[in-house]
């Protein structure tokens, strides 16, 4: 990411025009190849930007002020900002992002899917929830149709750590002769390809938990009927 405070004027020039007069600026051009333009003000919100696919070009004018042109690959429309003087040019290298967790929305997956049990498959019963080991607590056990013992292990986004902790929980559950035989269930909102091919290689089934229809919220897509 590279973060440039100048002095400047901004245009855009397409569909639509929109001239910004000179002034200080923040200019944020992120490794997408996206620009924007912020103000000391409006939080996040950008005062102008161009979305990628977009290639930057900066011009050197010996007797005026550098001119950078940002042209959108398949609009053909441009931002142009005029750069009277740069008082900050750094470049910073971020890496991959591994995203927003909201352990919140974990814990409420494990409320909501207590509640409404049966998403699992008809005739499932919950014996608790947070049960009691050793190790840790199973987020849920609960009995299938077949009063067969099952452990179900929630997660936000599935991986092989999940299916790895679920196997330890199914392993010592199974020592215990009032609950075996315990089969698992790996549920989460979404499940990565690796995680489900362990899980399946191990006997425990994959649930793919809908968080919107577990709350009872409608889906906004159109239906005919």
């Amino acid at each position: 990411m590279r973060l440039v405070i100048a002095r400047c004027s901004v245009d855009y020039v397409g569909r639509l025009t929109a001239h910004l007069p000179m002034a200080p600026r923040l200019i944020l051009i992120k490794a997408d190849g996206s620009v924007s333009i912020h103000a000391d003000d409006r939080a996040f919100k950008p005062l102008n930007w161009m979305n990628p696919p977009c290639k930057l070009r900066e011009e050197a004018v010996e007797d005026g002020p550098d001119v950078w042109t940002v042209t959108h690959s398949k609009s053909g429309e441009k931002l142009v900002l005029t750069i009277e003087e740069v008082m900050h040019d750094s470049s910073h290298e971020l890496g991959k992002d591994p995203g927003l967790q909201k352990d919140g929305v974990e814990a409420h997956l494990q409320e909501l899917l207590a509640e409404h049990i049966t998403t699992l498959g008809e005739g499932y019963t919950l014996i608790r929830r947070e049960y009691p080991t050793a190790i840790g607590p199973v987020d849920i056990l609960c009995r299938d149709g077949q009063s067969n013992t099952v452990a179900v292990e929630l997660k936000r986004r599935g991986d092989i750590d999940g299916v790895e902790q679920l196997t330890r929980y199914l392993e010592l559950l199974n020592r215990d002769p009032s609950l075996a035989p315990v089969t698992g269930v790996f549920a989460a909102q979404e499940i990565k390809p690796q995680a489900k091919v362990l899980a399946e290689d191990r006997g425990i089934a994959c649930v793919v938990l809908d968080y919107d229809e577990l709350r009872g919220i409608e889906p906004d897509t159109l239906r005919l009927f």
